[in-house]
């Protein structure tokens, strides 16, 4: 799949629709997004996930190529594949999304049209790395159903990644809002506020787009083969709910640093940020614990860490994303210690929002 980070939408053929989807930086205060936080969260323009809907006289979920494979060279090749990628490809992805997207046109008296058509995807976004890869491939297949049905303007922006996370949660997949929130608003830095009061009243939290370029230069980490990101929230997440002290103002404390990273974001206090930064990974570690967050994911955080950068995790594993204060000499030496340790090491490209008129129209006015 081709990395140039171009357009999110095209259409060069008639009638064919195609979205993109970036990968997600949970910048600040994630996880808490699932215990009624706050969180900073944007999108990268290195990795994404496309979506191509082509009108057809039968619906077809198009199986990909490499993600959806059936035929293997032997059966030793289909174990490997199993063991390395799991039973799961994107096919069940695009399915749930178009059943959700249905059922809330449905139950919120939206009319469409009878045409039927062909959605397929396709994805660079490296496996279990914690960048939202399963949920950029809803996300812009969402995006196609919006377009080919014509209905936009009618689903608001705040609603949208309810549906792609419903869709997930149909499949069994344990996530929160942020991700699928900084996916929709498709770049830009966003600032979320997932408060109980606001979430119980309307089913979605407050967001705020902030200027991209407040950030600062930063850098991904992520290893070749990393761990699976979808196991870390379990015991935390019984042990809020059982109302444990500890984890609840651990997470209370998380969720402020977004507030705190907006500040200093806006004041360009990159210092602050550097503290912010990594006292996120020091109060998910105290929750979690090392055998939870694993090994190697800690590893990539303490590389770093050595050199004197900030670093935590972009989402529940298998990526980090670094800030060198000291610039390229910093950068420098990062790259010799990832180098060392078997490490993947670039620079986070930022993209700006790509919201459209249509998307803009729907926005809750504050």
């Amino acid at each position: 799949m081709d990395r140039s980070p171009k357009s999110a939408m095209s259409g060069k053929d008639k009638g064919v629709l195609e979205h993109r989807s970036f990968a997600r930086i949970g910048f600040l205060g994630n996880p808490s997004d699932v215990y009624f936080g706050r969180t900073i969260s944007f999108t990268i323009g290195n990795f994404w996930a496309s979506a191509k809907l082509e009108p057809s006289d039968h619906l077809l979920i198009k199986p990909h190529p490499f993600h959806d494979l059936v035929q293997f060279d032997s059966l030793d090749n289909l174990v490997y594949r199993l063991e390395n990628d799991g039973y799961y490809g994107g096919v069940r992805l695009l399915m749930a999304i178009c059943k959700e997207f249905r059922k809330y046109c449905k139950d919120n008296a939206i009319q469409l049209h009878d045409k039927n058509f062909t959605l397929s995807y396709d994805t660079n976004i490296p496996r279990q790395t914690g960048l939202s890869g399963s949920s950029a491939i809803v996300s812009a297949a969402l995006s196609c159903l919006l377009d080919f049905y014509n209905v936009r303007q009618l689903i608001k922006i705040e609603v949208r990644p309810n549906l792609i996370l419903n869709a997930e949660k149909e499949l069994g997949i344990v996530a929160g809002l942020q991700d699928r929130v900084a996916q929709v608003y498709g770049g830009g830095l966003v600032h979320m506020d997932f408060s109980k009061e606001h979430m119980d009243k309307v089913g979605y939290g407050i967001y705020t787009i902030m200027d991209i370029n407040l950030l600062p230069p930063l850098h991904l980490i992520y290893a070749e083969n990393p761990s699976d990101s979808g196991k870390v929230h379990s015991t935390v997440r019984r042990r809020w709910l059982d109302g444990d002290e500890f984890i609840i103002s651990s997470m209370a404390e998380i969720a402020k640093l977004a507030e705190e990273g907006r500040t200093a974001l806006l004041k360009k206090d990159y210092s602050k940020l550097m503290e912010l930064m990594n006292r996120n990974f020091d109060l998910r570690r105290s929750m979690f614990g090392d055998e939870c967050l694993g090994a190697m994911n800690i590893e990539m955080v303490e590389v770093a860490r050595k050199i004197g950068a900030a670093a935590k995790f972009t989402g529940s594993g298998g990526a980090v994303v670094v800030f060198c204060p000291d610039g390229p000499s910093q950068v420098k030496l990062l790259e010799e210690e990832c180098r060392k340790s078997g490490f993947i090491l670039e620079p986070v490209q930022l993209v700006p929002t790509r919201l459209n008129d249509s998307d803009l129209k729907t926005l809750s006015k504050s």
